[in-house]
């Protein structure tokens, strides 16, 4: 999957021949599973037109501050477009809006974009040889990109005036794979491998049943998508679940018993630079598994439990460089079961929840939880989605591995 995977980009198009290629560019977005708007000058309409954007993008096509055709004369904002857009591309990028993106000049619906947007910005130059070198134009390269603008520079080649050299916008395809590795190069994790634990396990009594709990993974599998949105090579080790993830950055390894669980993670756990294991393991698990059904033949069955293996102590006696996350679910004393918890399995963080806060704990797409630390910080939160409790403990960790 994309870095741009449901991602809002604003494409702007401007009147150079180049604009011709902006219909691919849209298809390759769309491909790779951004949501796309098209704002095209004025200009940019005599050399392609907005019926085929709208079509590839699926969005109405704006070029003006009114739409002129409307009796109603309904107005395009600039500002809702700007705030919209997770990313701005001007594709391409002619010597006049590159002046006026330079000197702030505001004539038409794209520019006020431009000035209204708060998201990254990448221009990609097309003109003719003479343009692309004149002072003026190399000085709008430096302008836009002191601005903090990222220019995709242009190649060289057959020109549309028949000349032969630097001005020819970049190919869509390299447009794309330069916003994402871009992206994915700016990524705090980028470059991190990151260990996930998730969901429950099931140990089995015989070949139909097993012990078990209510966890559903979610909370997992949200942090693995944090994780890899922020750049990290994820290895999600989950037991029995529905939760799904789609992102090539994240790899699925399936377990079902918390002995298939401790030996995936330690098969995994010298390579990693980070292991958050918020699986909910079974503490205990039958002696012996019988190996046909049991039958119902008295009132009462009586069953042998011995201790699963702790995988969290054990990465905690032989951990080195990696930055281990524990997760610890209480129903009383929470914060010193924690803390001992911590302190025992010699972890770098504990995440602590309690079954006691309405909304927390298995099942719920919500939770509340408490950050201890190995410095004995304390941060509570408030009740959350998962996925902004993700958010807030990869914020965390980030902080901690770049101190």
């Amino acid at each position: 999957m994309s870095i741009l995977s449901g991602k809002n980009i604003l494409l702007g198009i401007t009147g150079g021949i180049a604009a011709y290629k902006t219909a691919s560019l849209v298809r390759l977005l769309v491909k790779s599973g951004a949501d796309v708007k098209v704002v095209m000058t004025p200009a940019a309409k005599d050399f392609i037109t907005p019926l085929t954007l709208s079509t590839l993008s699926k969005h109405p096509v704006y070029s003006s501050f009114t739409n002129e055709e409307d009796d109603n004369a309904a107005w395009n904002s600039h500002v809702d477009l700007g705030l919209w857009a997770d990313f701005l591309i001007i594709a391409p990028a002619t010597a006049n809006t590159m002046s006026k993106m330079a000197n702030g000049t505001c004539d038409n619906l794209l520019l006020a974009t431009y000035l209204s947007a708060k998201c990254p910005v990448y221009f990609a130059p097309a003109m003719d040889l003479d343009m692309y070198k004149h002072q003026s134009t190399l000085q709008s390269f430096e302008t836009l990109k002191s601005y903090g603008n990222i220019m995709i520079p242009a190649t060289s080649g057959e020109l549309a005036s028949g000349l032969v050299g630097e001005g020819r916008m970049a190919e869509p395809e390299d447009i794309v794979a330069f916003i994402e590795n871009d992206i994915l190069g700016k990524l705090p994790l980028r470059g991190k491998k990151v260990l996930i634990t998730a969901g429950p396990t099931y140990e089995a009594i015989d070949p139909v049943r097993f012990i078990g709990n209510h966890s559903s993974g979610k909370m997992g599998f949200e942090i693995a998508k944090a994780a890899a949105e922020l750049g990290a090579e994820v290895i999600l080790i989950s037991g029995p679940t529905h939760q799904k993830v789609s992102n090539s950055l994240i790899e699925v390894v399936p377990v079902v018993s918390a002995n298939e669980m401790y030996e995936a993670v330690h098969k995994h756990f010298k390579n990693v630079d980070v292991a958050i294991l918020s699986a909910a393991v079974a503490d205990f698990a039958p002696k012996e598994v019988a190996i046909q059904k049991i039958k119902k033949k008295t009132d009462t069955l009586t069953l042998e439990l011995e201790k699963t293996k702790d995988i969290l102590a054990s990465l905690g006696n032989i951990k080195k460089q990696q930055y281990l996350v524990g997760f610890a679910l209480e129903t009383e004393n929470e914060l010193e079961n924690a803390k001992g918890k911590l302190k025992k399995k010699n972890l770098n963080l504990i995440v602590l929840n309690s079954l006691n806060d309405k909304g927390a704990g298995f099942k719920s797409d919500t939770n509340k939880v408490t950050f201890i630390d190995d410095k004995n910080q304390i941060m509570e939160f408030e009740l959350k989605s998962k996925a902004d409790v993700a958010s807030d403990l990869m914020n965390k960790i980030i902080s901690e591995i770049n101190a």
